[in-house]
C-alpha cells in the first residue's frame, strides 16, 4: 500500500463517498470468503474437488452423470447458503442505509447481501443465486433446501415434481448466457454512476468484468479493494490491497461522521 496508511486511503473513499451522487458497487468472490464461502478457483475450492468441463451448461444438460455429480456437491454444501454476512456485507448495506448507495452488482451467488439488509431490487446478480433451485421446462423455483432434503432421503438427480422436467440451481454455469435483463439494468447503472467501488474481484471473468469498464468510460472515478492485481489498477482513483471487512468498516465510520456533519 505504499506510504498511504490504510485509514487515509478509507479517508479519501469516504470523501469520494459523500461527494458522489450515484455510487455503484460490484462485489467478487473476495467479499464473501472472510463469510467462509469458498472462492471456487482457489486452494480447496470446488475445482480442486471437481473438474469444471463437468460442469459446463451443455454437459450439464446432456449427462445425466454431470447432474449427479452437480447435485452431490449442493448435498455435500460445496455451495453454502448457510454462511452469514461479514463487516464488508454490513458496511455496504449501512451505505443504503445512509442513502449513498444506488446498488450493488455482483458474482457472487451466496445470498448474502441480502441477509446484511440491502433489499432485493438494489441487488443484481449477475450469475445467479444458488438459495434457488428451477425447472428448466415449466419454470417453477423451489428453496434449495427442500431439493436437499430430498438429496438427503436418497434422490441422486431430482426432477421437477409438477412437469418432471430438468431441475437446475439458479446460477448461471459455464458456457450459459448471463440474466439478460439483470446484465442490462446492471450495465445501466454502471454507465449511470459518477463512483464505482470494486470490492473483492479480480475482474477477469467476462461478461461481469465489463461493468466497471462501462463505467469509467462514462466517466466515473473508480475504486478498487481487492487483496491481489486487477487489470483496471491503472485506473482507480484509490486502490487498495487488504480485506474488504478490514477497508469498508473504516470508510463507513468516516461517511457516517462526514454525513452527520453537513
Amino acid at each position: 500500500m505504499g506510504k498511504q496508511s490504510l485509514d487515509t486511503l478509507a479517508d479519501r473513499v469516504a470523501e469520494l463517498i459523500v461527494n458522489a451522487q450515484r455510487v455503484v458497487v460490484f462485489t467478487g468472490a473476495g467479499v464473501s470468503t472472510e463469510s467462509g464461502v469458498p472462492d471456487f478457483r482457489s486452494p480447496g475450492g470446488i475445482w480442486e474437488r471437481f473438474d469444471p468441463a463437468d460442469f459446463t451448461y451443455q454437459t450439464l444438460m446432456s449427462s445425466p452423470e454431470s447432474r449427479r455429480k452437480w447435485w452431490r456437491i449442493f448435498q455435500e454444501r460445496g455451495l453454502t447458503t448457510e454462511a452469514e454476512p461479514n463487516q464488508a456485507h454490513l458496511a455496504i448495506a449501512e451505505l443504503d442505509k445512509l442513502g449513498k448507495l444506488d446498488c450493488v452488482i455482483t458474482q457472487n451467488v451466496d445470498n448474502l447481501h441480502q441477509k446484511a439488509g440491502l433489499p432485493d431490487d438494489k441487488v443484481f446478480e449477475l450469475h445467479g443465486n444458488a438459495r434457488w433451485v428451477i425447472c428448466l421446462s415449466c419454470g417453477k423455483r423451489y428453496p434449495l433446501e427442500q431439493i436437499r432434503a430430498r438429496l438427503d432421503e436418497g434422490e441422486e438427480i431430482p426432477a421437477c415434481e409438477s412437469c418432471q422436467g430438468m431441475l437446475k440451481p439458479n446460477i448461471v454455469l459455464f458456457g450459459e448466457m448471463l440474466p439478460g435483463e439483470v446484465f442490462e439494468e446492471a450495465a445501466r447503472r454502471s454507465r449511470k454512476a459518477d463512483l464505482f467501488i470494486v470490492i473483492g474481484s479480480t475482474l477477469i471473468v467476462y461478461p461481469a468484468a465489463d461493468m466497471p469498464i462501462y463505467a469509467v468510460d462514462s466517466g466515473a472515478k473508480l475504486v478498487i479493494i481487492n487483496l491481489s492485481p486487477t487489470p483496471m489498477d491503472n485506473q482507480a482513483a484509490v486502490l487498495i490491497r487488504a480485506k474488504a471487512g478490514e477497508v469498508m468498516p473504516k470508510v463507513i465510520q468516516r461517511v457516517r461522521e462526514r454525513v452527520s456533519g453537513l
